[in-house]
Formats: C-alpha cells, sequence, structure tokens
C-alpha cells in the first residue's frame, strides 16, 4: 500500500471522528426533552386551548404547546380528534408512518462510530505488525549494520531470523 494513501487515509479517518465528536457534544444542547403525555391529557390540553400544532403519523401524535414545549403521545383509532383540533383552531398536519429513519438507518448511524474504531484499530496494529526486524530490513539496512543497531539483548533474536531468511 502506498505511504502516501496510509497517511491520507489516517487523516480522513481522524477528521470524521473530530466531526463526529462535534456533532454528538452539539445535538443535546439544540434537543429540548419532549414530553410524553397521555392521549387524555391531551385531550384535555386541547379543550383548554393550551395545544398550539400538532403532527399526526398514524396513531402518533406530536406537537407543541402554546408555550413551545414539545409533546408526543399515541392516540387509539378516534375518528373524533381531528375536529375536535379543528373547533380549538390548532394547526394540524399529517405525515404518512414511515416517514423517520428506517432501523437500518438508525443501525449504520449507531454502528458508524464502533465501525471506524474498529478500522483505526486494525490499521494501527498493521503498522506495528513487523517490528524493528521488518522495519530495518525494509529500509535496506545490511546485515552488520542491523547488528549493530541492536541492543544486545535482542541480536541474537534478530541473528537466527537472518541466518533463517539467508538458509545458513
Amino acid at each position: 500500500m502506498n505511504a502516501n494513501f496510509r497517511n491520507l487515509a489516517l487523516w480522513a479517518i481522524i477528521g470524521l471522528l473530530v466531526v463526529a465528536l462535534v456533532m454528538l457534544f452539539q445535538q443535546p444542547s439544540q434537543r429540548t426533552p419532549i414530553r410524553d403525555i397521555s392521549y387524555s391529557e391531551l385531550l384535555s390540553q386541547v379543550d383548554q386551548g393550551r395545544v398550539h400544532d400538532v403532527t399526526i403519523a398514524g396513531n402518533e401524535i406530536t406537537g407543541h404547546f402554546n408555550d413551545n414545549r414539545p409533546f408526543f403521545t399515541y392516540a387509539p383509532d378516534d375518528a373524533n380528534v381531528v375536529p375536535r383540533l379543528q373547533a380549538k383552531k390548532v394547526a394540524i398536519s399529517a405525515r404518512p408512518m414511515n416517514e423517520g429513519n428506517s432501523w437500518l438507518m438508525s443501525l449504520l448511524l449507531n454502528a458508524l462510530p464502533l465501525l471506524a474504531f474498529i478500522g483505526v484499530w486494525i490499521f494501527l496494529s498493521r503498522q506495528m505488525n513487523g517490528g524493528i526486524d521488518s522495519a530495518l530490513v525494509a529500509a535496506n539496512y545490511d546485515d552488520w549494520t542491523v547488528w549493530n543497531l541492536l541492543p544486545r539483548g535482542d541480536r541474537g533474536i534478530v541473528n537466527a531470523k537472518f541466518c533463517a531468511r539467508k538458509g545458513r
């Protein structure tokens, strides 16, 4: 593999991880927690005129109160809910049930940081795989230079590897 490609791949992975970390820490502050309310509480809030808008997606109803707090509820099959909302002048929008992220996309987005971490781990372990023997041989050092560069404890191991490689 080309050394320039390795450096480019490493910097690309580092850049993606930095972007992912920024997005991870930025997202919770931008999101407000959605209050999960019961269906009967939604009806009483509508009757009191405290609901500003709703979005109906199948049986799921999300919306905002007049003070802009979000809410979520699951509605049974009730044909009277839309006329009741219209009578109180609540803004209604409807969406199909599966307009959100599919489970496959969710799985991919949740697994992406783990896959990036494993990729960096494999990349770094391959970089360190050869040890001093392959690093010095790859740099085209002769036997005498390798022998003199090594600490005394490693000389026997490296000598055995060189002799085995040369058939001695």
